[in-house]
This record gives structure tokens, C-alpha cells and sequence, in this order.
């Protein structure tokens, strides 16, 4: 499915670009990450004027690949400990792709309606971001006793943290982008 970058322009394109920007700075999460190690950040994909559900899903395919290597990366599991986290783990990526995919419909009906929203209509799209922000977490809730059956508490906190951490890179980048639903005047 393509939708055309009228309205929704700025908002598709600050997502391709905040998913390229997180992707890329998502590098490392211990402090040493690419600027602070003098790296440049460049994007060398060219938005173009329409983006499909394809080119997000490939997006979104790419963003989890690399955050599977940041968590390996600032883990430090032993092949026992790997060998019983893994499979817990792409269950949870799993698992957080559904709570993704209603984030990402979300996006998109925002895009198509922001010019336009009512009050009532922005209201019911605030509800149901902040349930889609609850199931989240209710997620993650969940997954805590089950990580922690398989690491030791230190290491299960970890790969918590960092799972946190790049969620919240990510939907800064996306969201800084995204204007406001604000009268316009």
C-alpha cells in the first residue's frame, strides 16, 4: 500500500529518517556510541516522495537485526546463558512487533488525519497511544520473571535497560518530528 506525501509528507518522512537516525546511533548504548567516538552519522538513502508499507517493514526488519546486535554487544552472555536467553528474547521481539505494528498503524492514521482531526478525534487518538505505550509495558512486565528464571538479576537489568534505552531512542527520534496536534491558527 502506498499513501502519497501530501499531508502526511513530513510525518512519513520523519519516520523513515527517525527509524535511519535511531538505526544509526543505535550503535552501542554504554556511553560510547557513534558521535562520541567521533563518528559521523550520514544518511545515504534518499527519501523518496512516497513510501510504502514495504519500505517500512524492511525499516522496521533492519531496526531489529540491529538491535539484537547491540543487546549481544553490551550483554557479555556465556554460551550456556545464550543459548537459554536467545529464544526468550526473539519471542519478545516478537511479541513487540504486534505492540509495534498497532504504534505504526497508529502513526499512519495521524498522518492522514492531522490536518484535519476534530477534538474529539485527537482525544481518542491520544487514548489509544497511551494504551499502545501500557501494552508496552504490561510486555515487558511480563517478560522480567521469565529472564530473569534464565540470567542472573545484573544481566537480566541489563538487557532491560538497553531494550529501554533504544525503544526511547527510537520513538524520540520518530516523535521530535511529528507536529503537534495543536489548533493551527
Amino acid at each position: 500500500m502506498k499513501f502519497k506525501m501530501t499531508g502526511a509528507a513530513a510525518l512519513a518522512g520523519a519516520f523513515v529518517a527517525g527509524m535511519l537516525l535511531a538505526t544509526a546511533l543505535g550503535g552501542g548504548t554504554t556511553g560510547a556510541g557513534a558521535a562520541s567516538r567521533g563518528q559521523q552519522v550520514k544518511v545515504e538513502r534518499v527519501i523518496s516522495p512516497t513510501v510504502t508499507d514495504e519500505d517500512i517493514a524492511l525499516l522496521r526488519k533492519d531496526l531489529r537485526a540491529m538491535k539484537m546486535q547491540v543487546v549481544g554487544q553490551n550483554m557479555s552472555l556465556s554460551e550456556e546463558e545464550g543459548q537459554k536467553f536467545w529464544p526468550i528474547y526473539n519471542h519478545y521481539v516478537k511479541d513487540l512487533q504486534q505492540v509495534n505494528d498497532r504504534k505504526y498503524a497508529l502513526l499512519k492514521q495521524y498522518a492522514e488525519m492531522w490536518a484535519t482531526m476534530s477534538d474529539q478525534d485527537a482525544m481518542i487518538y491520544v487514548r489509544n497511544w497511551l494504551e499502545a505505550d501500557g501494552q508496552a509495558q504490561a510486555l515487558r512486565l511480563k517478560y522480567v520473571p521469565v529472564v530473569s528464571q534464565v540470567l542472573p538479576g545484573r544481566k537480566a537489568a541489563t538487557f532491560f535497560q538497553i531494550d529501554r534505552r533504544l525503544n526511547m531512542m527510537i520513538d524520540l527520534q520518530l516523535f521530535s518530528q511529528i507536529p503537534l496536534a495543536h489548533a493551527k491558527e
